[in-house]
């Protein structure tokens, strides 16, 4: 492995240089060590902000290793000054270049908060980064809490979402590191590098058609139908364990780099709640960035009901993945393969959304919402005959793609096993996709 040093201020717990990973360049920084953890100063700070700024300016994807104390104490505000310029270095690079980030150690108190500037970040099993520690949470809220508890890796995996992979240590982050590099381009003015396959696109899609039950209710593993039809062993699913009603992950496609949203009916039924929301949201919006197709499998009764999740923000959220999607401009396609109700059919990039082909299986459902709802709501004071037949009717009458169909809300009833081979081919056909982007400052994302 080859590598330039990025000369700086001197600082031995920050370094930068140039290196090779996976064949390509990028900008590589770590902040480990040195007298005090990892605590950073000015001077460290600087480094890296120059680590920033050369990715930036190289057009190179920028990957770093974080085990850091926080802001040097010694050094008082001007730490903390220089934490700020660097996350700001960040900000603007974002969307860019991919910026990837493995923590192996300690990340506390305001540096924790440029985790969420990454594009990605890989925690070893023992590492931790939280904002306010144990020690300030027990004398705020009288709670004693160990690190591991407040943030661990276990923690961010499943509950913040901060973390897209976990590994066992620092070897397997690199190694992560580079796996997820691997789907991306060096810049947003780039396509991700293909790569040959030898899987065929008109291959059968038996197995996800097998692997998805006749029965609306029925659960199943949405991941086996993501993995049929993509090309073979190319699926990495990426923040797996937080919001698991939902996938995300990357593959290929005839050895074309994509972005994959799916609805998990095995995690409370599929339905979107608001951490699915804003999972879905920031992937699709990462994709969008770096000119991955994205490939969404459907099959969701809609948005999970409750009277806390309301309060928290569900409108709000919700619309998160609705900007995003309608905010993308590179290849979508949409696979309907159950059913699709209500709020949840328009946010999960419906034709409505501007989607360039969507398509449906024969048994697939798309409505308002189910025919046990319906009856519910329109037939409350009819008998159970009248409301058994309602319910017949109004499955015969709308619980079908067809009618989707005519009126061109879905492009085509497919045969599920001719899965593969029609998103194959419609990717193919979208290679050269160009969309005019409106002229203005930014837009105004519903944070």
């Amino acid at each position: 492995m080859t590598a330039t040093p990025i000369h700086g201020h001197a600082d031995a717990a920050a370094s930068a240089e140039v290196r090779v990973v996976g064949g390509r360049e990028v900008v590589w920084f770590r902040i480990a060590g040195g007298k005090h953890h990892g605590a950073i100063g000015a001077n460290g700070s600087a480094t890296v902000e120059r680590a920033v700024q050369l990715a930036g300016r190289l057009q190179i994807p920028l990957l770093g290793e974080l085990d850091t104390s926080g802001a040097e104490l010694r050094e008082g505000v001007a730490a903390l000054h220089a934490w700020g310029q660097l996350a700001r270095g960040l900000v603007r690079l974002s969307g860019s270049v991919p910026t990837l980030l493995a923590v192996t150690g300690a990340c506390v108190s305001g540096p924790a908060l440029a985790l969420g500037l990454f594009d990605h970040v890989v925690m070893t099993e023992d590492a931790f980064a939280y904002v306010t520690g144990p020690e300030s949470v027990a004398e705020f809220t009288g709670m004693r809490v160990s690190r591991a508890e407040l943030g661990g890796a276990a923690v961010h995996e499943l509950h913040s979402g901060v973390v897209s992979l976990v590994v066992r240590d620092e070897s397997d982050a690199e190694d992560a590191l580079a796996h997820l590099l691997w789907y991306l381009p060096d810049h947003s003015l780039s396509d991700p590098v293909r790569c040959q396959t030898h899987d065929p696109t008109d291959r059968d899609s038996a197995v996800a058609a097998d692997a998805v039950p006749t029965l609306a209710t029925s659960s199943y593993d949405i991941r086996v139908v993501v993995r049929d039809v993509l090309d073979a062993d190319s699926f990495l699913e990426v923040r797996g364990r937080y919001a698991p009603n939902l996938v995300t992950g990357y593959g290929t496609m005839d050895g074309r780099p994509v972005g994959v949203v799916a609805n998990q009916p095995s995690q409370r039924a599929g339905t979107l709640d608001i951490e699915a929301s804003r999972k879905a949201a920031r992937f699709v919006a990462h994709c969008d960035a770096f000119n991955l197709p994205i490939i969404t499998f459907v099959d969701t009764p809609g948005f999970e009901p409750g009277r806390d999740l309301e309060w928290r923000g569900m409108i709000r959220h919700g619309a998160q993945l609705v900007f995003a999607y309608g905010r993308a401009s590179v290849p979508r396609i949409g696979v309907v393969l159950r059913k699709s109700y209500g709020g949840a059919y328009i946010v999960m990039d419906s034709k409505a959304m501007g989607n360039d082909l969507c398509v449906a299986w024969p048994g697939a459902e798309l409505a308002v919402m189910g025919a046990g709802q319906a009856a519910a709501v329109l037939m409350r004071r009819a008998s159970d005959e009248e409301a058994t037949a309602f319910q017949a009717d109004y499955t015969e009458r709308l619980l079908n793609p067809y009618v989707a169909a005519d009126r061109g809300y879905v492009d085509a009833v497919i045969d599920p096993a001719e899965t593969r081979s029609v998103v194959a081919s419609a990717l193919a056909a979208l290679g050269s996709k160009r969309e005019r982007i409106q002229p203005r400052k930014h837009d105004n994302t519903p944070l």
